[in-house]
């Protein structure tokens, strides 16, 4: 396995979206609430790209053989005025997805890592990630990976 890094390119939009839809489609199992179309994943895809143009972001890929195995959206953020000026502004993994037939391979252990680098490269101390409770697999890398619960997301359907 030789995989590298790279920021992805418009001409990588197909293979992104197709990661999306992958990850959209394993959340429905878990939430109920993703979208299993494709027009769900290339939406949420024209977002993610204009979120991460407003925060110095970025989608970072992880590639094999020339071919998209991983993908990382990472992005520049500050929190409100009542957090300590130290660690105020931070880096965040907007969305970590790993090609299934590649997971427990270590890719996102490599995109993380290369999260935190980008995170002290802009002089930050603080990295932060979401995961959806019922994502046990994925909220055990990330605890494996040092990151620990900051704060909980409750949510009531009306």
């Amino acid at each position: 396995m030789a995989i590298t890094l790279r920021t992805a390119r418009g001409s990588d939009r197909n293979a992104v979206i197709e990661l999306i839809h992958q990850l959209n489609v394993f959340e429905a199992d878990l939430t109920g609430d993703r979208r299993r179309d494709y027009g769900g994943a290339e939406g949420y895809y024209d977002e993610l790209m204009q979120r991460l143009g407003s925060r110095q972001g970025r989608i970072i890929l992880a590639i094999d053989n020339g071919i998209v195995v991983g993908a990382m959206g990472f992005s520049c953020d500050q929190d409100a005025a009542y957090i300590t000026d130290d660690v105020r502004r931070h880096g965040t993994v907007t969305d970590l997805i790993v090609n299934e037939q590649w997971r427990g391979r270590g890719v996102g252990q490599m995109l993380l890592r290369e999260a935190e680098r980008l995170t002290r490269e802009a002089g930050f101390k603080r990295l932060h990630i979401g995961v959806l409770a019922a994502n046990e697999r994925a909220e055990r890398t990330y605890r494996a990976f040092g990151f620990e619960p900051y704060v909980t997301l409750l949510v009531k359907d009306l």
